[in-house]
């Protein structure tokens, strides 16, 4: 890993952005540019510490977990991720798996959203991305950590999960989320991340199990939902 290299880049990214840039008030009159640490931090979830001994080369090597929130809060092109990944000594996202790379342009529309929720999600329901309003509706799911990342995951794996939607809509809900992951099974037959989120569905929720060997397809390009 380059630690020094690493440390030069985050630091040059991190000044070159403005929290409007990223969604973030003003606040005080700042003394250099760009963000400060803690609000990269902040952004990307991870301790002010953590970022500070990153940028200082003194930092352990970050997981790919980290890379992703990292190169979200610095607004980061694809190439510009792929080469922190690089410097980490991690393979770049892509190959035979979808990338989840949401690019600057995607986050400072989500950044201007600020009086409506907004987030950005995979074709597997897992959510990347969201901004302050939605987080308040429903609550942090960016800072999920593993299955319950996806929305169908805690759909069908926690019953609190509906607590937030109409007991009317439930069932037709569950059916659609069913529907939909049917396509993206049959668009990506062989990526393991599919493979794997489906097994273990089907092994966790015996609802899940009953739709999916329903076998009803249907892509969910717009929906209509209710709240409590």
């Amino acid at each position: 890993m380059d630690r020094s290299e690493l440390a030069d880049f985050l630091r040059r990214r991190r000044e070159q952005l403005t929290t409007e840039a990223v969604g973030l008030p003003p606040g005080t009159r700042r003394r250099t540019p760009g963000l400060r640490r803690d609000e990269v931090a902040q952004l990307a979830g991870i301790s002010t510490d953590y970022y500070t001994r990153l940028e200082q080369a003194r930092g352990p090597r970050p997981s790919t977990q980290v890379l992703a929130a990292l190169t979200r809060a610095l607004r980061c092109t694809a190439d510009e991720r792929d080469h922190i990944y690089l410097l980490c000594e991690h393979a770049p996202p892509g190959g035979n798996r979808t990338d989840k790379h949401v690019g600057p342009g995607l986050m400072h529309v989500l950044a201007k959203l600020d009086d409506i929720p907004a987030v950005v999600i995979t074709d597997l329901g897992e959510c990347l991305v969201q901004n302050r309003m939605h987080t308040l509706l429903f609550g942090d799911q960016a800072g999920q950590q593993g299955w319950n990342r996806f929305y169908a995951w805690r759909w069908f794996t926690e019953p609190e999960a509906r607590a937030i939607a109409p007991l009317r809509d439930t069932d037709g809900l569950a059916r659609r989320q069913a529907a939909d992951l049917r396509a993206t099974a049959a668009r990506r037959p062989k990526d393991p991340d599919v493979i794997e989120f489906i097994g273990a569905l089907r092994a966790n929720s015996p609802e899940f199990e009953r739709l999916w060997n329903e076998h009803e397809v249907a892509v969910r390009h717009s929906d209509t939902k209710g709240f409590r």
